[in-house]
């Protein structure tokens, strides 16, 4: 069974490495020995992140039209539109939950009831 975009998505990025290749990548589009040389990390190493990225589909890998040897690697914004999306919605979610909270205080505290208190 194959993950969820946003499971895969979440996943890549948990690591740190992925993380700050997707940071170099929002600048400009690179080349994985580019990459390697500002994260100091081996080629084999940023090969195995890249592969999860491009896996997660966060990243997408083409061929450099002057070397067809080189790849070029650079984000891909509609995963990124996913993540945002569902960052917002569950943002969303918890405004309003704070917003029903402070009603509920400002009403509890306009009324002088003094707050329920559990027993222990």
């Amino acid at each position: 069974m194959r993950a969820d975009p946003l499971d895969r998505a979440f996943a890549a990025l948990a690591d740190r490495t992925r993380r700050a290749v997707v940071e170099l990548l929002q600048q400009r589009p690179r080349r994985a020995g580019e990459l390697a040389s500002e994260l100091a990390v081996s080629a084999p190493a940023l090969t195995r992140h890249l592969r999860v990225l491009r896996t997660s589909e966060l990243v997408v890998e083409s061929v450099d039209e002057q070397d067809g040897r080189v790849r070029i690697y650079r984000l891909r914004p509609e995963a990124f539109g996913r993540l945002r999306s569902w960052v917002e919605r569950v943002e969303q979610l918890w405004a309003e939950q704070l917003e029903s909270f402070a009603a509920h205080v400002d009403a509890v505290a306009k009324r002088g009831t003094p707050p329920v208190r559990s027993r222990a």
